[in-house]
């Protein structure tokens, strides 16, 4: 589908979090809160912002309600002059669904589901117990339709599997066969797209670890 909404949308990717840095899965955590690499992340976001938009600009805040998300938009917001306090959130823009790998070890994963990220795509294998790629298709959908008529522009930091997904909606992308869903390209942390009446270009591309 594609939002055909009036107004650009930027969708960020949260900063790294101490979960990433340990190889855990984090799924619908709450509370895994962002490193000092996760924060600078965030700043470089901000001043990227800053320096297309200018101070203040008019942009409706979105979030997902995970910790992580919101010490991001935090950062961001102070860079741009904008209230925290006014930003929305949504469950429904929360990362993936990941069931009982919640706080286990990639490498450990790996060893018993292999591979759990697809090395084209990017995506990570739903768990046995967790979301499938429709569902988070269903759910995005569901919030670009009750959200289509936001005014204006429009900033959204959510999460790596979920944003791929949101984005691809967005584009008009065709599902991936083997996951029944469309997806973005992926992109590292602290990365910011701008969609504008369906088409994608990266706003600032975070920095890889490592």
């Amino acid at each position: 589908m594609n939002s055909q909404r009036i107004g650009r949308d930027f969708i960020a990717r949260h900063g790294e979090t101490v979960f990433n840095t340990a190889g855990r899965m984090q799924g619908r955590l709450l509370h895994t809160p962002l490193t000092r690499a996760g924060f600078a992340q965030a700043e470089e976001m901000g001043e990227a912002l800053r320096a297309a938009l200018g101070p203040k600009p008019a942009l409706t805040l979105w979030a997902s309600p995970t910790g992580r998300a919101l010490q991001t938009l935090a950062v961001i917001a102070e860079h741009l002059e904008l209230d925290w306090h006014q930003a929305r959130t949504d469950e429904r823009l929360g990362e993936i669904d990941i069931g009982s790998w919640d706080g286990r070890h990639y490498h450990e994963l790996g060893m018993q589901f292999r591979p759990i990220i697809d090395a084209e795509t990017g995506a990570l294998m739903p768990a046995p117990d967790g979301e499938t790629y429709p569902a988070i298709a269903a759910r995005l959908s569901g919030w670009l339709a009750d959200t289509n008529n936001d005014p204006g522009s429009r900033l959204v930091i959510m999460h790596g599997i979920s944003s791929m997904v949101l984005r691809g909606l967005m584009t008009g992308r065709k599902p991936v066969p083997a996951i029944g869903a469309p997806l973005a390209p992926a992109l590292p942390q602290g990365s910011v797209v701008m969609i504008d009446s369906g088409i994608e270009t990266i706003a600032h591309r975070g920095r890889e670890r490592g």
